[in-house]
């Protein structure tokens, strides 16, 4: 703990926080690394520097069809246990490919219906 104490302490912050910039119509683009995978973003901006379009691909919904098709395989065989079981499993089976979406959407809400 001394160390990022120390570092704190000795820190000097810039005499300028950003960079200048000119605000121009341009494109930009991009991706960064997560845990769960690759995200994806580009905007548009006008010559006011006014974002004017933006897109953004998250891990999740690269991993969608995925993660729809091992939800079917890890629910199917189970079909006949309680809801709750069912439930955890898919559970399991989303955090596999987003650990983070589970508590940030309270995201299943399940229903069977038996035949």
């Amino acid at each position: 703990m001394t160390t990022p104490l120390r570092l704190i302490a000795q820190y000097e912050p810039p005499e300028q926080a950003a960079m200048p910039i000119e605000p121009r119509a341009v494109v930009g683009f991009g991706c960064t690394e997560a845990p769960r995978g690759i995200c994806w973003h580009r905007y548009v901006f006008d010559d006011e520097g006014m974002i004017r379009d933006a897109r953004i691909v998250p891990p999740t919904s690269q991993n969608q069809p995925s993660m729809e098709a091992d939800l079917a395989a890890a629910a199917t065989p189970l079909i006949d246990e309680p809801d709750d079981v069912i439930r955890d499993r898919c559970e399991r089976s989303i955090r596999n490919y987003d650990p983070c979406i589970s508590c940030s959407a309270h995201f299943l809400k399940l229903s069977v219906e038996r035949t």
